[in-house]
């Protein structure tokens, strides 16, 4: 990494999956705000459907989602029923028949409903909303709990993509973040999901875990290279014992050093570009012809609450506790709250509690921020010709000068050195840029 971005390394910014950021919804959005942004979808076509599942059988050390261990199939019901009450709720406020392009499940570990769990609530989602023709459908699995049957059910369910959460495959690295599974543990999934008919795999992998190394971490790269999965997200772990019980169980001492930690990340990306991979923003590696590459290389990439996307849906409709829906004039995040949100949908009310409303300037903001983060360059007169961005710029002067980003007229650049370090740069614009930088990751 350039000496220069390095500096900027460990700034505390936020990843930048939506604008305004979570960090910036308040109570002032409520559920009745909620259920006017429904009701003016009026059976709209083509958005997205997010469904979150909460839940785990065991909850592993590193995990900063919002999610709970569940060892009793009657509290997964009941959750599910609930998810499928929120369903019918949600369709009757937005008008018959809405139309789903794109539909995937998200946790915690979705796989725990199991296949007949998941059906029922494929179910109720068809006789709710409108399956649009080659929609996408896409869930999030722990290659622990992959079985034959499974991956078949999954792909009779119409599943096709499955990402997968495989973090690392060294035994150490796994015992220090609670996480036992072997390569070839991750290999049957794989197999099983191919033989099933479910061709287009993602893997998740994260650096900056304990006791991880350079050298395994190539071990690990070449075990995933084999394996040859579409697309592989590469995130760096936050940890944050403040706000999640269960980091506070790793051994700090353990933690590589930020400049570890940058190392590890362009071990990675060496080897995944090596191998053929495209990088794909700031996190995300496709193989050249996936849909992913296709798009950044188009400039039709997005990015959302999932990462980096091909959605390019207006809205996005999130059900289960603490999921995030997106409308054009705001968002509006569920309870995490498990039993409360339960209570709440059993009561026949949104279980919507936060949000933030959009305005005209948010909107342009969050465009730029986007585009940022995907294209490395945008430019300000075409997205903004009436917002003065001078003092933005002015905040950018030094990295300028050190290189990591040139301006042309109008037209903002994140050099090749500076990439590593946009985030930084997208913070710029940011005019929610909160006082406790605590509360989000470094930038790498």
């Amino acid at each position: 990494m350039n000496h220069a971005a390095r500096r900027y390394a460990g700034c505390n910014v936020p990843r930048y999956t939506s604008y305004p950021t979570a960090a910036e919804f308040t109570s002032a959005v409520t559920a009745a705000d909620h259920a006017v942004w429904l009701d003016e979808m009026s059976g709209q076509g083509g958005i997205s459907l997010y469904l979150h599942v909460p839940y785990c059988r065991e909850i592993c050390l590193y995990c900063g989602c919002h999610t709970k261990m569940a060892m009793r199939d009657d509290v997964v019901a009941a959750y599910r029923r609930a998810l499928e009450a929120e369903i019918g709720m949600v369709a009757s406020l937005a008008g018959p028949r809405c139309g789903i392009a794109r539909l995937h499940w998200g946790g915690g570990t979705p796989s725990i409903l199991g296949p007949d769990g998941l059906r029922s609530v494929i179910d109720v989602l068809r006789e709710r909303f409108r399956f649009e023709t080659g929609h996408e459908h896409a869930i999030e699995l722990d290659p622990r709990y992959v079985t034959s049957g499974f991956a078949h059910g999954l792909a009779e369910l119409g599943v096709t993509r499955a990402s997968l959460g495989v973090q690392d495959l060294n035994p150490t690295v796994q015992a220090a973040i609670g996480r036992l599974q072997p390569a070839s543990m991750v290999e049957a999934a794989v197999d099983r999901l191919r033989a099933a008919g479910i061709g287009s795999l993602s893997f998740d992998l994260m650096y900056g875990l304990p006791l991880r190394t350079s050298q395994s971490i190539r071990k690990t790269c070449a075990s995933v290279i084999s394996m040859s999965p579409d697309r592989i997200a590469c995130f760096g772990y936050a940890h944050l014992p403040r706000l999640k019980a269960n980091q506070r169980r790793i051994d700090e001492a353990k933690l590589p050093s930020l400049d570890e930690r940058i190392e590890q990340a362009e071990v990675i990306a060496g080897e995944l570009a090596g191998a053929g991979y495209i990088r794909i923003g700031i996190d995300h590696f496709a193989k050249p012809s996936d849909p992913l590459a296709v798009a950044a290389n188009s400039g039709r990439l997005h990015r959302n609450f999932q990462g980096y996307t091909v959605d390019d849906c207006t809205t996005l409709l999130g059900l289960g506790a603490s999921a995030i829906s997106t409308f054009p004039h705001g968002f509006a995040q569920n309870m995490a709250d498990v039993p409360r949100y339960i209570r709440t949908i059993e009561a026949g009310s949104l279980a919507s509690v936060r949000g933030r409303r959009i305005g005209p300037e948010d909107r342009l903001r969050g465009r730029i921020i986007e585009r940022l983060m995907c294209d490395f360059e945008v430019d300000l007169s075409a997205i903004a010709p009436d917002i003065d961005f001078s003092g933005e710029l002015s905040s950018l002067h030094l990295m300028g000068e050190e290189g990591l980003v040139a301006l042309d007229r109008s037209k903002l650049v994140v050099t090749e050195a500076g990439r590593p370090v946009v985030r930084v740069v997208a913070a710029a614009f940011d005019a929610f840029r909160m006082t406790q930088p605590s509360q989000f990751s470094t930038a790498i």
